[in-house]
Parts: C-alpha cells; sequence; structure tokens
C-alpha cells in the first residue's frame, strides 16, 4: 500500500514537470523575435506605396470639371490682378436703324438669331422710299433723253447743220444728267430702298448675332433711332480698371490671363493703358485682347484678369494655390503626361491672392492641373484602398 502512493506520487510529479516543460516551450516560441535574416527577407507589400502616376483618361477631366495650365516664369510682385469686363470690339459690333421714317411690316429676324452680312433683317414701308425710288427713275429717264439729244446732235455736227456749240451743250447735259443719276441711285442703295420702291431695307452690315432689338410688327420708326444691334463673338475686348498707381506699371504688350466665370484660363495680351483716370471711380482702364483663336468670352460677361508686368525678373513660376496638394507631406503638382498624370514634388515661396509661386520642380511649358486638382490626389486614395 505504501508503495502503491509512492508510485503514484512520482507519476504525478514527472507529469507536472513535462506540462511545465511544453508551457514553457510554446511560450518562447511565441514570444520570440524573428531572426535579423527574416527581417532583410521582409518587403513591404504593394499597398502601402504611393503611385507616382496616374493614368487618367481625357473624358474624365471633362467630365470632373479637371483645368489645366501651362506653367509660365513670373513673378508675385509682378503681377497685377483687376476685375474686367467682356466688350464687343468696334470692327464686332453694329448697330442698324432705319435711314427714313416709316412702318416697320415684316420682321425677318429676332433677338438671338444669327445673321450673315449683308441679310436683310426687317422691311420699313415708307414715302420717303417712294420719294427715292420715283426720283431714281426719273434720273435714269433723263439720262435716256440726253443721250439720245447728243446722238443727234452728233450727227447733225457731222452733217455741218448744227454749229458746234450745240454738240458741246448735248455732252454738257448728258453728264449732269448721268450724275444727277447715280446721286439719285447712290441715295437709294443706302437707304434700302427695295425693288418695289414702296420700303426700305434694314441690312446688317456685318456676321454675328442680334444682342438687342427694339422692332415691334407696325410700328412707326423715326430715322436714325436703334432697332437692331449685331454682334460678332469672335471680336472682343477685354477692359480692367484698376488704381492709377497699378496702370503705372503696365505697359502695351505686357502678356496677361483672363480667368472667365467658369474658370478657363485664356491668354491675352495689354493692347493699351488710358493716360487718365475716371473722374467718379479713380481708376484707369487698361485694354487687352485675346491672343490665339479660343473660346471667347461673351460680351458684357464679368471676368478677372491677371497680368505680368516687365517691372522685375521671373523669380520661379506662379501657379494657382489649388494646383499644389499635399500628399504624404510632400507638396507636389500633378504634371500632365500621355497615359495621365504624374506626381511632380515642388518647391514653393510665396503666396497672394490665390496664387503661388514655385521656386523648383517644373520648367516652361509644363501643363500641370490646376482647377479641382482635388480630385487626383482623391484618385490616390482610392486606389490605395482598392489594393489593400
Amino acid at each position: 500500500m505504501y508503495d502503491a502512493d509512492r508510485n503514484r506520487r512520482w507519476a504525478l510529479l514527472v507529469g507536472a514537470l513535462l506540462l511545465a516543460c511544453g508551457l514553457g516551450y510554446a511560450i518562447a516560441k511565441l514570444t520570440s523575435r524573428p531572426s535579423n535574416s527574416a527581417i532583410t527577407q521582409t518587403t513591404p507589400t504593394d499597398a502601402t506605396k504611393t503611385t507616382d502616376a496616374l493614368q487618367i483618361p481625357a473624358s474624365f477631366l471633362s467630365t470632373m470639371g479637371i483645368a489645366l495650365e501651362s506653367v509660365t516664369p513670373g513673378n508675385l510682385s509682378a503681377e497685377v490682378q483687376a476685375p474686367a469686363t467682356v466688350s464687343a470690339a468696334p470692327n464686332g459690333q453694329a448697330v442698324v436703324t432705319a435711314r427714313a421714317a416709316g412702318t416697320l411690316v415684316r420682321l425677318n429676324k429676332r433677338l438671338g438669331d444669327q445673321v450673315k452680312a449683308g441679310e436683310v433683317l426687317a422691311l420699313v414701308e415708307s414715302r420717303e422710299a417712294a420719294a427715292m425710288a420715283a426720283e431714281r427713275a426719273t434720273a435714269e429717264s433723263k439720262v435716256e433723253l440726253a443721250r439720245s439729244i447728243l446722238k443727234r446732235e452728233q450727227s447733225l455736227y457731222e452733217q455741218k447743220v448744227t454749229p458746234r456749240q450745240d454738240f458741246e451743250t448735248a455732252q454738257a447735259q448728258l453728264a449732269a444728267a448721268e450724275a444727277e443719276a447715280a446721286r439719285a441711285k447712290s441715295a437709294a442703295v443706302t437707304a434700302g430702298v427695295t425693288g418695289d420702291g414702296r420700303s426700305l431695307a434694314l441690312v446688317s452690315p456685318i456676321a454675328g448675332r442680334i444682342t438687342a432689338t427694339n422692332a415691334a410688327m407696325g410700328a412707326y420708326v423715326e430715322p436714325g433711332v436703334e432697332l437692331f444691334r449685331v454682334a460678332d463673338p469672335r471680336y472682343v475686348l477685354i477692359e480692367a480698371a484698376m488704381p492709377a498707381l497699378d496702370a503705372k506699371q503696365i505697359t502695351a504688350g505686357d502678356v496677361a490671363k483672363v480667368i472667365t466665370g467658369s474658370g478657363a484660363s485664356l491668354d491675352a495680351t495689354v493692347i493699351s493703358v488710358t493716360p487718365t483716370v475716371d473722374e467718379l471711380t479713380r481708376s484707369a482702364t487698361v485694354v487687352l485682347s485675346l491672343t490665339a483663336k479660343q473660346a471667347t468670352p461673351t460680351p458684357g460677361e464679368f471676368v478677372r484678369v491677371r497680368i505680368t508686368t516687365q517691372a522685375n525678373h521671373a523669380n520661379g513660376f506662379i501657379v494657382p494655390d489649388e494646383a499644389v496638394q499635399n500628399v504624404n507631406g510632400r507638396e507636389i503638382v500633378f504634371l500632365r503626361t500621355e497615359q495621365g498624370f504624374k506626381l511632380a514634388p515642388v518647391i514653393v515661396g510665396a503666396h497672394s491672392g490665390g496664387r503661388v509661386t514655385v521656386l523648383s520642380g517644373l520648367k516652361t511649358g509644363d501643363m500641370i492641373a490646376t482647377k479641382n486638382a482635388f480630385l487626383l490626389k482623391a484618385e490616390i486614395g482610392k486606389g490605395a484602398e482598392e489594393e489593400e
């Protein structure tokens, strides 16, 4: 009995020792660190990497409203910004009036219609038109009569029946009749007298679109009163109002950017600066013209201009604030490539008026994303989430 109890105690003790050894080995296995060789072989997954390129189709840019802008050298201290208004150029706008009093009997065009140069917009029935047509017809008949008299006098003179004086008088009468006929015809054509001799045709002198009208069927119109205004949207001027101090820095030939209400950036050039300021607004007017064939803003539209003066030398590249984005703690811009965009790290300088100077990281002519560039940054984060 005593031997049996002692054997049982030894068995329990051995089992406890074995259990303790097993637990200790398991704990050591779990808490032990991997060897240096294992750490060296471990590589980060693709999900932890930040791509430096984005493949973005061109359709995505227009859909999301992402604007592009070409990089040019500049200096914030040399930039002048001001509000401006789009106006029609002198050769891009015409006023159509009646040349004589009368009643408006036909309207061929309405507000907003496209017209061609020489196209009839309306007809005005006028007594003066009838008088002009009659005067023209009378003058033409006098020419025919003077021509026949001259022919007869020439024949008689050649036969030595009448003196040379009668022949020369007939020649002078024909010349006077032709001059009167030319005057009457010119007056009728200028007034727009129609073929029936009853109406005046209101003709557009330029091609464009009708932007204003003051014509109603049956209305009595006076000569010289504006009835239609036609504007050609291809010919516009940009008029910027700015303080005299800023205007003194600007000279003809300075390059500029015109920012439309939709955010589009148009290239422009300063063509003139008024030498005096307006007495009421105390501001000078700077006139700019667009430098290339591009989508022109509408006359009357409000825009903003950024003029780069020639007073200071460029110390970097000036881009919109929103073009510079922060990705993983570094400042970058999205540089346009054939497939999409590349992340270009930049060093920025001074900020002013929604613009920032890029000191390095860009070169002249680079095309970068400006408006809504943050959407490209969001695409980077979206791509990383999908990889995870």
